[in-house]
Parts: C-alpha cells; structure tokens; sequence
C-alpha cells in the first residue's frame, strides 16, 4: 500500500491490516507524520509534533502485532490529543501565552491514560482557542487554524486542529473537547465525525473551570472509528467523582441495529428559532429522509424550549473568569481580547447569577427528559451555516455578538449532558461541508453511535474528502 492509502484508512481497517499483517503501524504512522508536515503550513492543525515519541511507540507496536499479542483496540492507531488535554511528556499550553512550557508534564487525562494502555501511537497536540473559550480556532499562542475544503474559512473550533487533523488524514483517531459544541461544530465545517458524549462516560480530570458543561469526545473519519474509541476511553478513572461506571456493552458491538422502529423527531429550526441557510436545509432534509427510509419513525416536531443563550453565558462567562482568576495585569494583556471581555462579564455575575442560569438548566434538562420518552432521537442541523471567514468569531455581518450567536443547535445540549453527535451529510454551493445533529437521551450514546453508523452505511456521508481525495 501507498503512505496515501494508509493514511486514508479508518482506523478499524487500519486495526484489521494489522491483525492480517498487510501493513504495519511504524507504516501507518510514518505516512501519518508526513501527512501532518504536509498540512501543516496551510491548515495549522498542530501545536507540536511528537515524531520521534511517536515513531518509538510505533515500532513497539509493529513488534507486539509480529509477536500476534496486541496491548489492545487500537494498538499502533496514530491519535492526536487536543491541547486541552494532559499528555504525559508534552507541555499543554491550552492556547495561551500565559502557561509556561517548563511545567513538569508528567501526567496523562485519563482519555490518554486508557489510550496509552491500549497502545494508541500518539502523534502530537492540535490547536484550541485559548483555554477552548470560542467556537472558532485561533490563539496567542498558536495563531489561526483553518479549513481543509477552503484554507480562508474557519476549521471551527474549539476542537479546529483535531477535526483538520481527521480531516485530512493526519491522524486516524483525535481527542477533542466540548463545552458547547466543541467537537460537533469543528466536525461539522470540516465534514467528520465526532461525538459528545453523555456527561461522565468518559473521565475528565483535571476538572474544567466550565464545569460539567465540559465533555471529552472521539472525533473520527465515522460513527465505527468513534465508537472504538469511546470503548476504549469510556472507562471509569478515579481522579474524576463524576465518572459513569463502565457502559454496560461494547459501542462497537451495538453499532449494527440500525434505526428500524426508532422514534425520530426532526426539528429542522427549533420551531423557528434559528434562521438555517437554504443549502443546510435541503441536505438535512435529505438525510432524514434516508432515516425514514432506513426504517426510522420520522415526526417534524421541536423539543420544548426557548433559546437558553443567557443562562448559558452566565456559565460559561463565569467559567472563563475562573479560568483566569489568578492571573496578574501583566498577564491579561496576553489573552485573546474576545477572552478577556467575557472574563470580565463572568466576574462581575453573582452567584445568585449563576444559580439562577443552574435553575434554567436543570427545567431545560426535565423538558428533554420529557421529549424523550416520546422519541428516541431529537435530529437537527449541527449547525445553521458552513465555515466562514478564518480568523473571525462570528461571519462578517451576521450581527452576532458572540459565538454563541451561531451555534444554536450545540450549546443546549451541554447544558442537558445528552449525547450528541455531528455526521456529515452534504456540501454547499462553495464546496464546505453541512453537518446533521443526532441527540439522545443521557446515557444512550449507543443510539447516537448506532443511528450515525446507518447513514455511512447507506452511503449518505459519502465522497466528503478535502480537495477531492
């Protein structure tokens, strides 16, 4: 095989090569690496490469597969870690210029802890927005990522490295992270996979300043490279008290079900809420169509709640000045400025504030609860626009203030801790990718994954590659 093709491969055939001994991961990973350099200078995906840890390991792991005892499921896999996340030996800078790069480093997040056991080759640390504050993905520290179908847009964010990793086949399986949308809104504008999952299947330690709007999840070439990850990091870790025991059941075993019989309500605006783009519409449209085909019982109908945006910044504003609490006037100059506003904003909230924006959170979590015991699966837009100008929080004359502005379909669904996941469905007019939300109830990532692996079985999420590859 070319170092094309392998990097190409999903990580369940990649796995499956390995097994048969077709190719190798000191293969996969060396074509992996060079496809990460290639990228490099135009999308920006990476904060570091780790090429000479991650070749080492990646010969460790050939050996392990020559002697037929694999460490685990994903053995020899190349993965990138968010720069959110601690990956023992490599600083994390989180985005910012004012964490230092001499830090000890000497301890993994437990997502990375479980990778590590099961012998994941890691290659290096993608790009966030400092402290993976906004939708989009630039920083002080790291500059400007961008999209793979369309290097002037935005990859998205705060998880725009990992997806253009993915993306563009620098890595097979990424860790990212998402506080309101921060796997889903980067998979959607560069047309991957990615899953948030319920709030507690997978670890997260240290514990982020957003508290638990916070969630660790795959982001992936599909809904079956996603669901081996999440078997792998879907793993109980006590340095985090808010962990779920181990799912019951493998993700991977329960992706062949399909959608027969399942309860599908399709919002399509979130009864008029949100104002979608026409070529966002149609391919969503298309898609619940398919699940219609599939078997799925489809009902146009919206869950029962009004825009929680307010109550939403009043957490997530009062996250980001805790984030910074402690930092001098020297080092606030440094932050990104949009950082620094909304600090400002979530330090001068009350905590009655906070409470108060809790107390809609918690009604909005009874209304899903609710709506789910009507429907399996709640299916929306991922979001209402393809990527727009990189470099920017929100696209030029929008009139959105904030991020939040256009992400509507995301953020509710962090404050519920509902699985959620982002599948690619379509291309607009200017060649960028649309992405369709499916949301389940908490704790049914199974539905999510099983739901979303149908439609790349049916072939709608498929010829979506940047640049035609």
């Amino acid at each position: 095989m070319t170092d094309l093709d392998l990097t190409e491969l999903t990580a369940v055939r990649l796995v499956e090569g390995y097994r048969k001994g077709e190719f190798s991961p000191e293969e996969a990973t060396r074509a992996a690496l060079e496809r990460a350099e290639r990228i490099q200078p135009e999308v920006n995906a990476f904060v570091r490469l780790l090429a000479d840890e991650a070749l080492a390991q990646a010969r460790e792991s050939t050996e392990r597969w020559r002697r037929g005892e694999p460490k685990g499921l994903v053995d020899g896999v190349p993965t990138t870690v968010k720069d959110i996340i601690l990956l023992r030996g490599a600083p994390t800078l989180k985005g910012s210029k004012t964490i230092a790069e001499n830090g000890r480093w000497d301890e993994d997040a437990p997502s990375v802890a479980r990778l590590r056991e099961h012998g994941a080759v890691f290659l290096g640390k993608t790009t966030t927005p400092e402290f993976g504050w906004k939708g989009v993905t630039d920083s002080p520290q790291s500059g400007t990522t961008r999209n793979p179908y369309d290097p002037t847009r935005t990859a998205g964010g705060s998880s725009g490295g990992a997806a253009a990793a993915v993306a563009l086949g620098a890595g097979h399986l990424a860790l990212g992270t998402d506080g309101g949308g921060s796997v889903r809104i980067p998979a959607a504008f560069c047309g991957i996979f990615a899953l948030k999952p319920t709030y507690g299947r997978v670890p997260l330690y240290p514990a982020s300043a957003f508290g638990t709007l916070a969630h660790v999840g795959p982001m992936t070439r599909d809904a079956a490279d996603a669901a081996l990850l999440l078997d792998v990091i879907g793993a109980p870790d006590n340095r985090d008290w808010s962990a779920l025991p181990a799912a019951p059941a493998s993700f991977v075993a329960g992706l062949s079900g399909g959608v027969k019989g399942l309860r599908v309500a399709y919002s399509p605006s979130l009864g008029g809420q949100v104002a979608v783009r026409p070529a966002v519409a149609a391919a969503v449209r298309r898609a619940v169509e398919r699940l219609a085909g599939l078997g799925a019982y489809v009902e146009e109908t919206d869950p029962d709640f009004t825009d929680p945006v307010d109550a939403f910044h009043a957490l997530w504003f009062s996250g980001a000045a805790r984030v910074t609490q402690r930092l001098g006037a020297h080092q606030r100059k440094l932050l990104d400025p949009g950082l620094r506003e909304i600090c400002g904003a979530g330090a001068r909230l009350s905590a009655l504030d906070y409470l108060a924006a809790v107390d809609v959170r918690m009604e909005l979590g009874r209304r899903m609860g609710r709506f789910h015991e009507s429907y399996d699966l709640l299916v929306t837009p991922t979001l209402p626009i393809t990527a727009f100008e990189a470099g920017a929080e929100v696209p030029k004359g929008s009139g959105h203030r904030r991020w939040t502005g256009w992400t509507p379909f995301t953020y509710p669904f962090n404050m519920t801790q509902q699985p959620a996941a982002t599948v690619p469905v379509g291309i607009d007019g200017d060649g960028l990718p649309i992405g369709l939300q499916l949301v389940a109830a908490r704790h049914r990532d199974d539905l999510v994954l099983r739901s979303a692996h149908a439609l790349y079985e049916a072939g709608i999420t498929s010829g979506f590659r940047p640049g035609g590859s």
